[in-house]
């Protein structure tokens, strides 16, 4: 499997999803829109994952790679490439299919839980219960016409869906580790208050959380890596 991804600052790296590959002994490449805006050929491609980044989508002027990169995703989706979008990776792909990102009211930094909210098949590889997930997000984005919902928060109506069964979107990140979450801390100028706000040790200080994103991740990448 040849996977690529789109990362868009260094701090913000494909942390558990590289450890996954690698021992499925999966090739993996990389954009870095912070250093090069070279792009593969989506029929070279067999998955692609977009990264988080603490720009918007609606920043073109201040990242005119943006244009680019959107440009790029929605030739994937014509070559039905696989596409996993994390955080603003999804609310890249939500744009490219067509709904609106915008301002959520409530920023959501930390472990927050997240629950089922549609019917999908991978849904069943997931406890019925709530299951934690890291997040770090101040918008968020409609449903995009035709797409599955997959998972919803407290504070966040929309936590990812499938469109197709080649689109998968995830507003939260299940692949971070502790140092990359350490990373985002350190590059952050959040005052880390409000009502969906944890406080950086509380978010570092929850190996369960962790360990149970790593197990959800590898679950959702065997899914797709079938499809």
């Amino acid at each position: 499997m040849r996977i690529h991804v789109l990362q868009h600052v260094p701090y913000e790296s494909p942390g558990l999803i590289t450890d996954w590959a690698k021992g499925k002994g999966f090739s993996i490449s990389f954009t870095r829109f912070y250093e090069t805006e070279k792009l593969p050929a989506p029929q070279d491609i067999d998955l692609v994952i977009i990264m988080g980044g603490p720009m918007n989508i609606y920043e073109s002027d201040k990242y005119p790679w943006l244009v680019l990169e959107k440009a790029f995703l929605h030739n994937c989706f014509v070559a039905r490439t696989k596409l996993l979008g994390i955080c603003l990776g999804s609310q890249l792909l939500a744009d490219v299919l067509g709904a609106k990102v915008y301002r959520n009211p409530e920023k959501e930094i930390g472990w927050f839980p997240i629950y089922k909210n549609g019917s999908h098949p991978l849904l069943k590889l997931f406890p019925d219960e709530a299951v934690p997930a890291l997040h770090w997000h101040s918008d968020t984005f409609d449903l995009p016409e035709g797409a599955v919902p997959i998972y919803s928060s407290v504070a966040t109506k929309n936590q990812g869906f499938i469109y197709n069964n080649h689109v998968f979107a995830l507003q939260f990140h299940w692949e971070i580790r502790p140092n990359s979450l350490m990373e985002l801390i350190l590059h952050s100028d959040e005052t880390y208050e409000g009502k969906y706000i944890q406080t950086p040790e509380k978010m570092l200080n929850n190996p369960v959380a962790f360990n149970a994103a790593k197990n959800h991740l590898w679950n959702l990448l065997d899914y797709i890596q079938k499809l």
